[in-house]
Parts: structure tokens; C-alpha cells; sequence
């Protein structure tokens, strides 16, 4: 990982959480998703650092954070330790960044907190129960079942197969940018949390309908929707019930990204992050 030296930590009743914490300013923090870690963010932090204070968090069970072996790796477990960092922070002005599971994770801190928001910029993520899509069903008995628990512990596959599959054409993904995705978890029973997210992708579902029950605390806030075009797991279909709920959100449609904007797109979240826009402009 490239960025060991610029670390904190935060302890959780489950283990400790490292986190990247660097730059002055207003904040901007970024939650990332499966099977991901910090990492994905550190090429916008970089040019943000300058103007802005840049947070990432390894959720417990990726990166460099502990990998309990005996903990439930829920979404809401996720987010329960999200919130206890930021809090302990003692954040205002934020920026929330969000992606994936990130998506969920993040945004129930915001949903508890939009006094102390500035904006959230979403990229490929959701918040809301997908267990009515034979889409989402199938895709989280397969790889959150017992035959992607095996393929996932025994073989790595979700971040050696699943990461490529997700990837756009924009930005070539280079076997040094794979590395941060496939050289973290090393041994079987790091893994967990990697197959238990997707299970939970529609085992969450209670949990989710929780969460876009109040989606209108997000309709107050400034949105913006950085959406990579070529995503498999996140299709157009899950933007348009972004746009549906959020109408006032700016949209950019990135034509040839995919799952991970922050790092097909890098100067798009730049921009998201540090230029106004007027709400509704799409």
C-alpha cells in the first residue's frame, strides 16, 4: 500500500480501523466499497490536499484495517464504525464521497448529520433494498452463496475476476493498479468481508429500506451523481432512480468508465468535489 506513512488509526470494539487523514481544509471524506480499500482515493487526494482535508477509511475487513475473522461484516456494522470515526473527528463542512458499499455505509452517516454536509458526490453505489431485481438476487446468491464463499477464500476471485469485469475502457487497468485490489487479503480467512457484502446486497435489504425511507434529507443537500457508463454491477438503470429521487442533482455521465470513477476518472472527481455548480444542472 502506498500510503502506510500517512495513516491513523481508530479503534473499534471489533479491531482497529486505519485511515488516511491528510491536508487542511474543508473536509472531504471518502467511503469506499468491495472488495476496495483507501487506496482508490488517493490519486483525487492528491490534488486535492492542497485545499481540502482528506479522509478515507479501510472499512474493518479491508486494506490495512483489521481483518476480524469472527465479526459479521454487516453493512450496518460498517456503518456503525464509519460514524464512530467520523464523529470522534468532529467534522463540519464535509464533503462525502461515496462508492459501492461505500454508498449505504456513508450516506447513513449524512442522512444522521446534513447539518454538518457540505455536499455528497455519488459514484456508482445505491441506497435502497434491490431484493425485487432477479438481477441483484442472482448476483448475491452467486457470489455471496457458498460457491462464491469458496471461490472468493480459496481463490481471491472477487478481486481478481470481479474488478477487471467492472472496469471501463477509459483508463486502462494496469497490473500495479490491480495489485492494490488483489495483494491485500492474504490469507483465506481475511476474506470474509468480501463475500458477505454481496450476500448482503439483498440480505441488507431491511436495513436499506431504512435508509431510502428518508432519502429526502439527501434532496436538501447539493448532490452531485459522477456515474461511470460501463458498469456491470451498477447499470444505468440503478442512476435513474438516483435522478427519480434526486431531481435537483447535478449528473455526469462518464462515457467508457466503469465501476470505479475515482480512478477511471480521476480529475472528474476532482472537479465534483471543488466546483460549484447550479443545482438541477445537468
Amino acid at each position: 500500500m502506498r500510503d502506510t506513512d500517512e495513516r491513523s488509526t481508530f479503534t473499534t470494539p471489533n479491531g482497529p480501523i486505519s485511515y488516511v487523514d491528510r491536508g487542511a481544509g474543508p473536509p472531504v471524506v471518502a467511503i469506499h466499497g468491495n472488495p476496495s480499500s483507501a487506496s482508490e482515493f488517493l490519486p483525487a487526494f492528491d490534488a486535492l490536499t492542497d485545499s481540502y482535508r482528506c479522509i478515507a477509511p479501510d472499512l474493518l475487513g479491508f486494506g490495512c484495517s483489521a481483518k476480524p475473522v469472527d465479526w459479521d461484516h454487516l453493512p450496518r456494522s460498517h456503518a456503525a464504525n464509519v460514524a464512530g470515526l467520523l464523529d470522534s473527528l468532529d467534522l463540519w463542512d464535509v464533503t462525502m464521497v461515496v462508492g459501492d458499499w461505500g454508498g449505504p455505509i456513508g450516506l447513513s452517516w449524512v442522512l444522521d448529520h446534513p447539518e454538518r454536509v457540505r455536499r455528497v458526490v455519488i459514484t456508482n453505489s445505491w441506497m435502497w433494498p434491490l431484493d425485487r431485481s432477479w438481477y441483484y438476487r442472482a448476483y448475491s446468491a452467486l457470489a455471496g452463496g457458498p460457491i462464491g464463499r469458496h471461490l472468493t477464500e480459496k481463490h481471491n476471485l472477487f478481486a481478481r475476476r470481479v474488478v477487471p469485469a467492472v472496469w471501463g475502457t477509459a483508463t486502462p487497468l494496469t497490473p500495479e493498479r490491480h495489485a492494490e485490489f488483489t495483494d491485500v487479503h492474504h490469507r483465506a480467512a481475511e476474506r470474509r468481508g468480501m463475500w458477505v457484502l454481496p450476500r448482503e446486497v439483498v440480505g441488507s435489504s431491511a436495513w436499506l429500506r431504512t435508509l431510502w425511507d428518508r432519502r429526502e434529507v439527501l434532496a436538501t443537500l447539493d448532490v452531485v451523481l459522477l456515474w461511470g457508463m460501463r458498469d456491470r454491477a451498477f447499470r444505468e438503470d440503478i442512476l435513474d432512480g438516483w435522478v427519480d429521487a434526486l431531481p435537483a442533482a447535478r449528473v455526469e455521465r462518464l462515457a467508457g468508465v466503469g465501476h470505479f470513477p475515482a480512478l477511471e476518472a480521476t480529475d472528474r472527481l476532482v472537479e465534483a468535489v471543488s466546483t460549484a455548480a447550479p443545482r438541477g444542472s445537468r
